[in-house]
């Protein structure tokens, strides 16, 4: 198995995007997941934006999950 160190700045970034892209597939908005998981919609942004890295709980990564309802392991997918 071949693994290529990354940083966990970039880690965080690809977290983020992750959890957009499956907030995008199941059709809602930043606002209607963060409310679900009881944050503000600005910090859901801050999550979601690749220029910012904003680490996140575990606690918060399996509520995310749990909302989108998907495998933690999926938004933690830093291909």
């Amino acid at each position: 198995m071949d693994y290529t160190p990354i940083s966990n700045d970039e880690k965080f970034k690809r977290l983020g995007l992750n959890i957009s892209l499956y907030r995008k597939m199941k059709n809602m908005t930043q606002a209607e997941l963060a409310e679900k998981v009881n944050i503000s919609r600005t910090h859901m942004g801050n999550i979601e934006a690749s220029n910012i890295v904003k680490p996140i709980s575990l606690e918060l990564a399996f509520d995310i999950a749990d909302v989108l309802e998907i495998p933690v392991s999926l938004l933690f997918d830093m291909k």
